[in-house]
């Protein structure tokens, strides 16, 4: 089993930034870690995902350009930033990761299904 520790979130203004960061237990494994997240009554979305083997990554077409995800270190943390940040950018955001060996695994990760291991969640609020 793999945990993922999430840190970060919190409430900003409007215009603002935040940057959200992911650690997995596992780190040796390849895997695709992304960002998900989910408003009141709401799917769950696909925010960012990278794969830790390269650093291809992957986003969602509501926040490209407004966010960049990135590898810290090379032991499975990842790091999500984000700017520009709107009242609709609002929600729980969920690390998730899946074990993965190649990039264009990730490349196809893109509905919540395709990833087995998940953080408790992270609020974000924008003002």
């Amino acid at each position: 089993h793999v945990q993922l520790v999430e840190s970060g979130g919190g409430s900003v203004q409007a215009g603002g930034s935040l940057r959200l960061t992911c650690a997995a237990s596992d780190t040796s494994s390849r895997f695709c870690m992304g960002w998900f997240r989910q408003a009141p009554g709401d799917q769950r979305e696909a925010v960012a995902r990278i794969y830790t083997g390269d650093g291809d990554t992957f986003y969602g077409d509501s926040v490209k350009g407004r966010v960049t995800i990135y590898s810290q270190n090379a032991k499975n943390t990842v790091v999500l930033e984000m700017n520009s940040l709107r009242p609709e950018d609002s929600a729980m955001y969920y690390c998730a990761a899946v074990r993965a060996t190649y990039s264009g695994y990730c490349l196809a990760a893109s509905s919540a299904a395709d990833f087995i291991y998940w953080g408790q969640g992270t609020q974000v609020t924008v003002s």
